[in-house]
């Protein structure tokens, strides 16, 4: 385990009784490049192995090391889940050398909640700050996103409402929604992405998904998308084989887009 901070972590709140948050590594020797993988859980909590271990195993055995993500979740809200994140790829790239994979290919895997996290990733970043500690001098910008029905709005038709309400917390400001809502905050230099979703989503509306990629085609951000038609929310993998394997086709598309996209 990597704690994010070995101490002062920023808005950590002894009270809450959460763990610190941390990155699980699991490297792959000889490996040239990295994903953090980040369950769903609408902020309330941290899903299980479907959207976690499973999915950690699935690009090991491909040759690709990987993060398993440990972030803050309700009563935490904004901005800590996007401190968590940001610091996440910090620490990776930070450690890139030391655990033997290029630190320019450093990617983040998120479902649902999640995947909403990993959006804020791919659009709200820096390129390392000059105030803080040598890992906060690296920067927090991923080279890849994988968006996993991924919640992207927050606070408007499609979105996920419990979600909104934990991003934005008991006293939240509803004026933070278009900022956290991430078909509003895609940028000329978001990194490409992979994203897929099913059309019968009746928790997460595929419409985050088609809203997300079309702010990408604006920008023209290189980018894959693939909506299944059947499967409901919370597939992972796991679930995806035994309920629709067609759905569950989108694990081996994505290892052919990481390995197409980085030439691994």
């Amino acid at each position: 385990m990597i704690p994010l901070w070995k101490d002062n972590i920023p808005y950590f709140e002894k009270s809450y009784n959460q763990e610190v948050p941390a990155l699980f590594p699991y490297i792959v020797e000889n490996s040239k490049a990295c994903v953090i993988v980040i369950p769903g859980g609408a902020y309330q909590y941290i899903a299980g192995d479907h959207e976690g271990m499973s999915i950690v195993k699935a690009l090991n055995k491909n040759n690709i090391s990987a993060f398993l993500l440990r972030y803050r979740c309700a009563p935490y809200c904004h901005p800590v889940m996007q401190c968590d994140i940001n610091r996440a790829v910090r620490v990776c790239r930070y450690y890139a050398k030391e655990f033997g994979y290029d630190g320019n290919k450093i990617g983040v895997l998120g479902f649902s909640a999640g995947g909403h996290l990993a959006s804020i990733a791919l659009t709200h970043f820096d390129y390392g700050k000059t105030d803080s500690d040598e890992i906060d001098k690296v920067s927090c910008r991923p080279d890849m996103g994988i968006l996993c029905y991924a919640v992207i709005n927050i606070g408007g038709k499609f979105t996920h409402r419990g979600t909104t309400a934990n991003i934005l917390g008991e006293n939240g400001d509803p004026s933070l929604c278009d900022f956290l809502s991430s078909e509003k905050a895609v940028k000329n230099d978001t990194p490409p992405c992979f994203i897929w979703h099913t059309a019968a989503d009746d928790a997460v509306p595929c419409e985050n998904a088609l809203m997300f990629a079309a702010a990408l085609s604006e920008k023209k951000i290189p980018f894959e998308l693939h909506i299944f038609p059947e499967g409901r929310h919370g597939l992972g993998y796991d679930y995806a084989v035994n309920e629709c394997p067609h759905t569950a086709k989108w694990l081996s598309l994505m290892l052919e887009y990481i390995k197409h996209t980085w030439k691994l």
